[in-house]
This record gives C-alpha cells, structure tokens and sequence, in this order.
C-alpha cells in the first residue's frame, strides 16, 4: 500500500472522495471549537485542503484495514488453543525464574517507553506539540494562528516545536513505534514461545521495523505525509526542510545520533523524561500483567 500511498491520499481520499462527493475540503463547516488549539498550518479547520482531507480519510481507511487483518490474526492465534505458557499458568518466579523476569521487564520497559512518547511529541507521530501562546502571532509561512484569548488556558499547538529533537527522539527518531520490537519479542515468550507465539507477535516485531523503515523512505524521498506532516504545498514545502533537518540530526537505531556524534549524551540523559517514563512503568506493567491474563498465562511476580 505504501507503493500507491500518495495517490490514493491526493486523488482518491482527498480530490474524489473528500471533495467531490462529501464536499467537505475549506468550507470551514467541520472545525474544532475556536477555543481549541489548532495547528499553524490548518489552524482549527479538520479539512483545510485537499492534501489534509485525504490524509485524514486515508488513516482512517487505513486502521479499518489493520483492525481486521490483524484481528483476524488474533482471532486465528486464539484459536489455536488455551496452553499457552511453556512454564504452566501460574509460576512463583524465583532466582531461577530468569526466563521469564527478564522478558517480562523487557515488555513492560518497552511499554513504558512507548506510553512515555505521547508527551515527547515527534514529526512522525500523531501527537501534537503545544505550548503558552503569547499575543497574536503567525508562523514563518506567514499563516495566521488562532488569536491570543482564543485557546484552551492560554495554550496553543505547535507542530515546529517537533522538528527539534528533544528527550526521547534524541534516542531513537520513533519512539512510539519502534519498542514494539523488543516487546513483541519478549510477549512471544512470555505467551509460550510456541510457533503461533513467534509468529504472531514475532511478526508484529518484524511489521514495526518495516514501517518505520517505509516512513523514513517516505521522507528521503518526499513521497507524501508522514506523522503530522505532509508534503504537497508551499507551506509544507518549508516544513519539510526541517523534517529533513531533525532526520539528520537523529536515528532509526536507538542511540545510534550519540553514538556517531550528532547527539550528545549529556543532553540524551538530561532531557530524558523520567518522571512520565517512572509513571508510565506502573501502566506497562497493568497492560502487559492483563494482556497475558487474558491469552491465559498468568505470572505470579511477586
């Protein structure tokens, strides 16, 4: 799908479906509250042009698509049957339980990072950046923004504030996506290291890498939207300059920007956030403790 990607967001999602026939592209009718930060390029507007439209469309056509090939998937793996721990279903984990403590740390960290990434906002993710908005302002394309008083407590959103890498894309330029490697692996396990194991959750391991991969392509090769972010006019033109600026400065490998040089490990370590990633734990570790209930394995940790 990546291969015809563009295509389907410009001339299927956005002129044909979006345009022609809802006719729901720049008449300013769907808009969030004016007292809701925006984006700088769109400002309020969900279907400021043709480019936007199809893009939101196109992720929505998109999640259907993985909910019912990966729920088909799952459905299939649940089926397989109920025995699904290599060590039984319940275990009191002791010095020689190392087999399972360490994949279980390994999934719940990797949660943890992930969840801790929604306040780390990064160009190629969904989340938005925001920040206090001081009087009236426009941005360097010279849009203007929603009007000082018009935001949520003073709050305004900034997707540019993205293109900077700070915290955890100092570390690795996909911090949301890219833990479900290590996590996957390590529930493969955990679940019962059986084919149906490796395969499904192995698999979803293998899938992060390949998106990852195709959305740095995207980028190197200016081959549409990736995150918030999307090419296609001159605004957006500009943004990808700075798109590629925060590619060079970062990694798809964790740690591999400090390891070469272009990131520093002191400003990895100092602007590293600990107090999200120490609450998150806690959450990684309900998901992950529930999940595994759920499959019919159950771990007693403590």
């Amino acid at each position: 799908m990546s291969a015809i990607r563009q295509i389907l967001i410009t001339n299927v999602f956005g002129q044909f479906l979006a345009n022609d026939i809802l006719g729901i592209v720049g008449t300013g009718k769907l808009r969030l509250p004016d007292f809701w930060p925006g984006d700088l390029l769109g400002t309020n507007e969900l279907f400021p042009d043709i480019e936007t439209a199809g893009r939101q469309l196109y992720r929505l056509f998109y999640t259907m698509v993985s909910f019912v090939t990966l729920g088909t998937s799952f459905s299939i793996y649940l089926a397989l049957g109920s025995d699904r721990s290599i060590y039984g279903n319940s275990m009191d984990l002791g010095i020689e339980s190392w087999m399972v403590t360490i994949p279980f740390a390994v999934a719940v960290l990797s949660g943890a990072f992930s969840l801790t990434s929604l306040v780390n906002a990064s160009p190629l993710g969904l989340m938005p950046s925001f920040r206090a908005q001081t009087g009236e302002e426009t941005n360097d394309v010279g849009a203007a923004t929603v009007p000082a008083g018009n935001t949520l407590l003073g709050i305004t959103r900034d997707d540019e504030m993205k293109f900077d890498p700070k915290g955890l894309t100092r570390i690795t330029r996909h911090p949301l996506i890219l833990p479900v490697v290590p996590w996957g692996f390590a529930t493969a396990v955990l679940a019962g290291g059986r084919p149906a194991d490796v395969i499904l959750f192995g698999g979803l391991s293998l899938y992060a890498i390949a998106g990852c991969y195709c959305q740095d392509l995207r980028v190197l090769r200016e081959e549409g939207s990736v995150g918030t972010t999307f090419f296609g006019s001159d605004e957006s033109r500009i943004i990808n300059k700075k798109l590629k600026s925060f590619y060079d400065q970062t990694s798809f490998l964790p740690f591999g920007a400090a390891v070469d040089g272009r990131q520093s490990w002191d400003s990895l370590t100092r602007e590293f956030p600990i107090l999200p990633f120490l609450i998150a734990i806690p959450f990684s570790f309900t998901i992950e403790t529930a999940f595994l209930r759920f499959l019919g394995v159950e771990y007693n940790l403590f």
